[in-house]
This record gives C-alpha cells, sequence and structure tokens, in this order.
C-alpha cells in the first residue's frame, strides 16, 4: 500500500473507537500483519500514511487491505486488540512470546484423591503453587506419597482393581484401591498433606528428620544422605513465599512488573504476591517497541497478559504504561495501578528489574564497553536524564551502575528550573552534578563514563557544562529510537546483541524510569486550583491530570475531551472552566 492508499480506506473508516488489522494476500492466504487499537477509526488508520518508524513503514508497504472492528468502548477495544494479536500473533506487533505455565500439585475432586504434579489442573480440583522448580516440587511429592502413601494413579487405574499395584509394593501408596486402608484413614492422610502445603512444614519434615536420624545411627549414611537432601527440598519449598509486600489497604493480591529492553527483544519479570507473600514468579519475552522504551512494554505487556487472565487486586509497575485506555480499564475493573516511590513496594520493584535484567551469557559487557569506545575499564557508570509535562514540574535523574549493577544508594535527584527546553535541563542538570564533584560536596566518587539520554543536542549540552565546570569526566549519549551510541568524535550503530550497547540501555532506562518516577511525584502531590471545584476529589483529579498533563492541559481541553473522563459530567466541566478562567 502506498500512502494515497491508505488516506483513501481511512476515508470509508468510521470516527468510532475500534480495533484495525493491516493485512497481507486476499482470501485464504490472507495474513494479519499488524493490529492496532483506535479511539477513532478514521484518524488512526490515516496516520499511517507517513508512517512513524522504518519498521512500520515496511508493514505498510506489505500490506494489501485494512480491516477493522467497531466496539462501544475504548475499553472494548483495548481487550480486543490483545486478544487478536494471540489469535494472529502478527509479525509487526510487540507481541507476547513466552507465555509459560508453571507446575502445580494438585488433590483431585475424588472420594480417595489423587496427588500429582501438573501444569493443568483438572475441574474441582484443590491446587497449590505455583512453583518455580518442577524438580523440587517432584522430590516433595515423593516424599509426601512415601509418609502418608497417597495414590498417583489415575481415576481408571483406580477403579475395579482386584489386588493393589507395584506402588503399594514399594511403599508409596497404601492401596485404598483394595481396600487395605480405610476411605476415613486416608481422608486423615490427606488432611495431613493438605497442612503441609498450607504452611505446616513439620507435619512432612518431622518424620523425615526423625528416618535421617536414625539411618544415621545405624550407620546407612547413603540413605540419611538422601533423606537430608528431601528434608531440604521440603523445607526450602515454603522459603519460596517470603513475605515481600504490605497487605494493608485490602489488596489480597498483587502482581508486580519490571521490563528491561536488550536490542530487539524485551523482558517483563512479574512477581506475584498474595496475602503479602510472594508465591509466583515468571519472565516473559516481548519484541521490542520501536523508540518507545520500557513504557512501550508495559502498554504492551498489560493488555495482552491479563486479558485472559484473573486480575490481580493490584498491579505495581517500575513505570507508568501512560497510557490513559488502559488505566482505565484496570480501573473500571476495580484493579489499582501504581508506580511507587520507597518502601517495601518499591523495594519488589527493584527486585522485578533485577530479575528482568538477568542475563543469560557471561559476557563482560564493562569490558567489551571499554574496547568499543577506546577509553579506560567504566566500572562505574552514571546516567542522567530529564522529564516535564510541557515544561512544568521539570525534574532531573541521576543513577549509578556499579560493575553492571544499580547502586541504589547513589542514586541522586533534583528540581529543575520549569521551561519545555530539555537541552537547557541537561545543562542544567549535568552542571549541577559537576559543581558538587569539583567543589567535593558530592560524597560519591568520580564515574569513569557519564551517559547522557538523548541525542546529540543533550549530549552537546552535557559537555557545555563539564567545559563550564571542569570536570573532566567522558560521557556519551545514547538515542532512543534507533539505539545510537553518540560520542564527541563519532556515532556507533552497534548490533542489537552487542553486549555493550545491552549495558548502556539498561543505565538508560533506569535513569529514565527514575526521572518519570520523580516527576509523577511531584506533579500528583501538587496542590492545584481543581481541588476548590466541588465534585472533583482527588482521584478524579489525577485522571485530569494524568490525561492532560497540567492545570493550563485542563483549561485548554474541550469540554467533549472533559466529559470524557470518568467522574465528570457536563455539569463539572462547566464549573470547571469557570474556576479556571
Amino acid at each position: 500500500m502506498d500512502a494515497d492508499e491508505v488516506r483513501e480506506r481511512a476515508g470509508s473508516l468510521p470516527r468510532e473507537p475500534g480495533v484495525y488489522l493491516f493485512e497481507q494476500g486476499r482470501d485464504d492466504t490472507r495474513r494479519v500483519l499488524y493490529v492496532g487499537k483506535a479511539v477513532d477509526l478514521r484518524d488512526r488508520v490515516r496516520s499511517y500514511a507517513d508512517p512513524r518508524s522504518e519498521r512500520i513503514a515496511k508493514m505498510v508497504e506489505r500490506a494489501g487491505t485494512i480491516d477493522f472492528a467497531v466496539t462501544d468502548t475504548e475499553t472494548q477495544a483495548l481487550l480486543l486488540e490483545a486478544n487478536l494479536i494471540k489469535r494472529h500473533r502478527p509479525p509487526y506487533n510487540v507481541r507476547l512470546k513466552d507465555d509459560k505455565s508453571y507446575p502445580l500439585v494438585q488433590l483431585t475432586d475424588h472420594p480417595v484423591p489423587r496427588i500429582e504434579v501438573t501444569r493443568d489442573p483438572a475441574d474441582g480440583a484443590t491446587v497449590y503453587g505455583p512453583f518455580t522448580d518442577k524438580g523440587r516440587v517432584e522430590t516433595v511429592v515423593k516424599a509426601l506419597r512415601e509418609t502418608y502413601g497417597l495414590r498417583g494413579c489415575s481415576d481408571h487405574k483406580y477403579s475395579n482393581r482386584d489386588r493393589p499395584c507395584l506402588d503399594y509394593e514399594m511403599g508409596i501408596c497404601t492401596a485404598p484401591c483394595t481396600g487395605e486402608i480405610s476411605e476415613s484413614d486416608y481422608a486423615e492422610d490427606v488432611e495431613a498433606v493438605t497442612r503441609y502445603f498450607e504452611g505446616e512444614t513439620g507435619v512432612l519434615a518431622d518424620p523425615l528428620r526423625r528416618e535421617m536420624e536414625a539411618a544415621a545411627q545405624s550407620q546407612e549414611f547413603e540413605r540419611a544422605a538422601n533423606l537430608r537432601d528431601k528434608l531440604g527440598a521440603v523445607e526450602a519449598l515454603h522459603g519460596e513465599g517470603d513475605t515481600a509486600v504490605s497487605d494493608s489497604g485490602g489488596y489480597q493480591t498483587t502482581d508486580v512488573l519490571g521490563a528491561a529492553i536488550e536490542g530487539e527483544r524485551a523482558i517483563v519479570a512479574r512477581l506475584h504476591a498474595e496475602g503479602g507473600k510472594l508465591v509466583e514468579r515468571d519472565r516473559h519475552t516481548l519484541e521490542a517497541p520501536d523508540g518507545e522504551g520500557t513504557a512501550g512494554v508495559y502498554r504492551a505487556f498489560i493488555p495482552q497478559y491479563y486479558a485472559e487472565r484473573e486480575l490481580p487486586d493490584r498491579i505495581l509497575c517500575a513505570e507508568s504504561p501512560a497510557d490513559p485506555d488502559i488505566e482505565a480499564w484496570l480501573e473500571s475493573e476495580g484493579v489499582m495501578l501504581g508506580v511507587p516511590g520507597a518502601g517495601r513496594e518499591a523495594t519488589l520493584v527493584d527486585l522485578a528489574l533485577k530479575n528482568a535484567r538477568q542475563r543469560g551469557g557471561t559476557d563482560d559487557e564493562t569490558g567489551r564497553l571499554a574496547d568499543a569506545l577506546g577509553i579506560d575499564r567504566p566500572n562505574r557508570i552514571e546516567g542522567f536524564d530529564v522529564s516535564h509535562a510541557q515544561g512544568r514540574s521539570a525534574v532531573g535523574s541521576n543513577v549509578t551502575f556499579v560493575d553492571e549493577t544499580p547502586k541504589k544508594s547513589d542514586y541522586r535527584r533534583k528540581k529543575l528550573t520549569e521551561r519545555n527546553d530539555d537541552y537547557a535541563n541537561m545543562r542544567e542538570l549535568l552542571r549541577w552534578r559537576a559543581t558538587r564533584a569539583v567543589e567535593e560536596r558530592d560524597d560519591r566518587p568520580d564515574p569513569d563514563l557519564l551517559l547522557i539520554d538523548g541525542g546529540d543536542g543533550q549530549l552537546g549540552a552535557a559537555r557545555d557544562a563539564l567545559a563550564e565546570t571542569g570536570w573532566d569526566v567522558p560521557a556519551v549519549a545514547l538515542a532512543k529510537d534507533e539505539e545510537l551510541v553518540i560520542t564527541p568524535d563519532r556515532v556507533y550503530d552497534w548490533d542489537d546483541d552487542a553486549p555493550q550497547l545491552h549495558l548502556l540501555q539498561r543505565v538508560r532506562d533506569e535513569a529514565h524510569r527514575f526521572a518519570v518516577q520523580y516527576h509523577q511525584t511531584l506533579r500528583d502531590d501538587v496542590s492545584t486550583t481543581l481541588d476548590d471545584v466541588p465534585g472533583i476529589g482527588p482521584e478524579t483529579r489525577k485522571r485530569l491530570l494524568r490525561r492532560f498533563g497540567s492545570v493550563d492541559g485542563v483549561k485548554a481541553a474541550s469540554d467533549e475531551e472533559l466529559t470524557a473522563i470518568d467522574g465528570i459530567g457536563e455539569q463539572t466541566a462547566e464549573t470547571i472552566r469557570t474556576r479556571l478562567q
């Protein structure tokens, strides 16, 4: 499709919410290339006449048709988009690739329950888990069967037996199938197993420990060692659920998300807590969104992952997805979406980020970076970014990585002059850091390398500040759109899988997250004239500021835009306009 064809097709689309599909081929050979959602289908599809990236331009060029579906609400469009991406797996969408399941333990819904490890529990079963270590779970289930004799056979094999099977001879089943144990006595053993999975570790650990000690006294050292290993697995299984999340405020279930981008790949780590305890951990892979940073990863992950799952009471992210549709959907479902700045929840977000940033290889990223840039090994790197809303609530972040790992105690942040000038803001931020270093008012060691979030303009502003203060530290910049590394002498376009690029990306993304978090904290805490408007409570005020960025943004909004915000009717919109004049 060329630009004229896109405009022609867009002109026939309705001005309603919905989803659109760019497709290649026709009839039976048709393939979905891209799925998107829109508040206004006509305007959104028309924008593809001037694609925002080279990748999307290639998609439009390959497409032969554009299909669409109208929805009643923007939330419906959001969920339909997620489901269509899952169904068609279009190559040009940022999509969730490894929707894994993890092992569970189930006691089947049967008068004589069966115990087994499964990833697909039966209807009506009592289920425990999920667990991250399948081998450990299998060891525990075997120990439970050896101690309490629960059956592991299928219902088909259990029925109509006239003699016990081999499991009975091996001592791992008490053979309720042939009446070797009564159903009432078997039920008492099932109750003991249930108590173990509900946290009473001694139900299994104590008999194992006694058996281990007896084997040692009898000098059966090999058997004692095996029992010791089983005991370790039995006690460690419950160690996966350490208290980590505050369960105050009525949040019984919490998901904590951390995202990291490495080249063309993005990783989201999810930690799930119930009743204040971590009960599940997993990692998921997506294609990295073009030029959208980690916020774009959250925007892609949240609707796709949760559209077909039960939502938690609360979702905590390292950075806001900055999508009003997602926020409205979660709010309508009673889910609190937050970006914690401090406390226990912030610590857990840091843990999720650490999980997302785990690397499978053993590349020396710092050494590769030194070789690529021709500098001494930069063991200590400081990253800088600025954040504001059209010049308001301007802030700067200064994060520190030591030996490729974030050092949170050396993070700093600064309020900046309110102005809509990224270059001036970066110059002010670096001048502040450099002046403190030169005057020995900063208690941190000098870094080996400075990383600026931005392009040539931001790097130039930072270098101006360094020259003014006389602080002699090498500085480079990392531009988001094409991931180009900019130095005073040249521009590097490293391969997406280059280890040295991954290190700089992690520093850049952390500086961006820390800046945005501080900016949002300042913006949301500001007492505004909106507080004096009757009918505007704290939650509605936050929605207005999230949607329009500032009081001036609210003032410039149309009546249609104001009344589209949940909780604002025509009368309240008119009152807002009157008070803000």
